[in-house]
């Protein structure tokens, strides 16, 4: 049973809500969501197969836009709590674990094998050594290269393993010889920066450092953020020159005309890569290559999460729901659906899509974790003050002491010592 909310008037009316209106003879799981049209008949269709399998069980599921979503959560939290609640992955919940809204579920976790199915994200799910809410989707970011520019410039088209950091570096030499970008990205929103600083600094320090830099808890002067800029310092001069002037979509033509190699993105961008004229033919994906030997290989991929409420009224049966999104059957379909990557490591994609496929490799193989994007993992003002000086410095290399010092200067402000 789905419910539409919107807006300013979407508390209001969640509140007003009797389930026993909806379910007089049927034990009932109320969830709050916040879907666009097509993941929302995702999740009607996924209700109607549970409920088939557990007849006794009705989930009333309450749909709200985004943004009434994001000003409502914290207070239908409190004080009328669903039994569910669709979040996100990270340090996106932690203010909610800390508040004591969400459930720890690390029971279900245990008892569903979930630390081996959903093996990749652990580590987003975990907080003080519990896990905190089931993740369902996600879709991968890493390296899209274009098949055509390596060949004008006579270099090795690179196979789904990658290459190594030392022949990256040396490729980029390549292409600058040939007139063609090693790496584009359009940085006038900011964003798209980050996604290169991330993968920078997963390969350098791993996933926990990087979390926890994104969490305000490491210097931005400390040898290990150092080496982070001193790595991205080799990547920077063979970026698309006028990056920050441009966005991603103006980027992306770059690279679909293969005056540019290599461009650092999410899944989502495959769609408008083919809409320029590109095909499987000429486009390929690698992950981003290993730069500090020995690290785990984490990943880039916001994931979507559902979460059991600290006041579920139902949290027995929310927790059955739980463990069926959990499932590799459930999940195959749902992500079928959407076009994403199911978590579950179990789930199958779609065999024909080269690039699902190969994301769906990359991240059901990374041990490393998987994170949640710089402004997903960072709190709203620090994110933006990242994502300024990784702009910058993507920009302008010789202001890094400046850059490093308004950033120590921001952590300190927002997060005292």
């Amino acid at each position: 049973m789905v419910h539409k909310q919107g807006g300013a008037l979407a508390l209001v009316a969640t509140l007003l809500l009797s389930t026993s209106a909806f379910a007089q003879d049927k034990r009932v799981v109320t969830w709050n969501a916040d879907y666009d049209p097509i993941p929302l008949a995702a999740a009607e269709a996924m209700i109607l197969d549970f409920e088939a399998a557990n007849p006794e069980i009705d989930v009333v599921l309450t749909n709200f836009d985004h943004e009434g979503y994001k000003n409502a959560i914290r207070n239908f939290l409190t004080a009328d709590p669903p039994d569910l609640a669709n979040w996100y992955a990270a340090n996106r919940m932690r203010p909610f674990v800390e508040a004591g809204l969400f459930a720890d579920i690390s029971d279900l976790w245990a008892s569903e094998g979930l630390n081996d199915s959903l093996a990749s994200s652990v580590l987003s799910m975990t907080i003080d050594g519990k896990q905190w809410g089931i993740p369902y989707t996600y879709y991968q970011w890493g390296i899209y290269y274009n098949r055509d520019a390596y060949t004008a410039a006579g270099v090795a088209v690179p196979g789904p393993e990658g290459v190594t950091w030392d022949q990256f570096l040396a490729n980029c030499e390549a292409f600058k010889a040939a007139g063609i970008d090693c790496v584009t990205t359009g940085s006038s929103a900011l964003w798209p920066a980050a996604g290169i600083f991330d993968y920078v600094s997963m390969r350098t320090n791993g996933y926990q450092f990087h979390s926890d830099l994104a969490a305000g808890k490491v210097s931005w002067t400390s040898p290990e953020a150092r080496a982070v800029f001193e790595n991205l310092g080799k990547l920077q001069p063979y970026v698309t020159a006028n990056h920050a002037a441009i966005d991603w979509q103006d980027a992306a033509a770059i690279f679909v005309q293969g005056k540019a190699a290599n461009y650092v993105m999410g899944n989502f961008a495959v769609g408008v890569f083919k809409e320029g004229g590109m095909t499987n033919d000429n486009l390929g994906f690698m992950v981003f290559p290993e730069i500090t030997a020995g690290v785990a290989r984490a990943e880039e991929a916001p994931t979507d999460t559902i979460h059991l409420t600290s006041g579920a009224k139902n949290p027995d049966d929310a927790k059955k729901f739980l463990a069926y999104m959990a499932g590799a059957e459930a999940q195959t379909k749902w992500n079928a659906a959407v076009g994403q990557l199911p978590t579950n490591k179990n789930s199958s994609v779609d065999a024909a899509d080269p690039f699902l496929s190969a994301g769906f490799a990359s991240l059901s193989s990374a041990t490393g974790g998987i994170a949640q994007f710089w402004d997903r993992d960072a709190e709203a003002e620090y994110a933006k003050a990242g994502m300024e000086g990784f702009q910058r410095f993507l920009v302008q290399p010789e202001a890094l002491e400046e850059i490093l010092a308004n950033l120590e200067a921001t952590r300190l402000r927002l997060y005292p010592q």
